[in-house]
């Protein structure tokens, strides 16, 4: 098989009719521009929100050591999230349907890799340290309500972490590889047919 073969050319070689090209490609393409667009979206959000972290921090002038910490904590996080989710940029830019099926394949595979790392150990570390950032934040100011309020600002505030970790982080990271999985998938399926093929003709 040759490795530079273009995925317009393997699709024309078939004799039996894999998934239409146009439509796998035109699929990946917004897949391509909604990752893009999303990776725009929360770079505006995460630096919004530093930039509103900031603000607080430097109106209401905490006075204990626990809130200043939490604040580099949280904004430390995002820092730290943003550079490797902002890491992904080159791998969608790589990615193009004029290339070879192996590069193709390569790169969307690398781009898989990079998410997974992403969503599971980098967004591990981010929750941490934002739970962490939040709580010592927060002690400043609910120490001076009542003990049931505190229990209660804490509580809140560690469901809220909870919803968002437990419940809409694993439904938005599933279909975000349920996509990917499934565009290599077929691409994969049309490589072992073009195999079979050329195995077929070179009898």
């Amino acid at each position: 098989m040759d490795n530079d073969t273009n995925l317009n050319e393997l699709w024309s070689k078939q004799t039996t009719k894999p998934p239409q090209m146009e439509e796998l490609l035109s699929k990946f393409a917004k897949i391509k521009r909604k990752n893009l667009t999303k990776l725009i979206a929360i770079n505006i959000l995460m630096v919004a929100t530093i930039a509103f972290i900031i603000f607080i921090w430097v109106y209401f002038e905490p006075k204990l050591i626990t809130t200043k910490i939490g604040i580099v904590l949280t904004i430390l996080g995002i820092i730290v999230y943003l550079f490797v989710y902002n890491q992904l940029i080159p791998y969608l830019r790589k990615i193009n349907e004029n290339q070879s099926n192996n590069d193709f394949l390569k790169v969307v595979i690398k781009l898989k890799e990079k998410q997974k790392f992403l969503q599971t150990r980098m967004l591990q570390i981010y929750f941490i340290t934002l739970t962490v950032g939040i709580c010592l934040y927060l002690y400043e100011y609910v120490s001076l309500l009542s003990f049931p309020w505190t229990i209660f600002a804490y509580t809140a505030t560690l469901i809220w972490i909870g919803f968002n970790w437990f419940y809409l982080r694993p439904k938005v990271v599933g279909k975000e590889r349920d996509k990917l999985d499934g565009i290599i998938k077929k691409f994969e399926n049309i490589n072992r047919q073009f195999d079979k093929n050329t195995a077929k003709g070179s009898i």
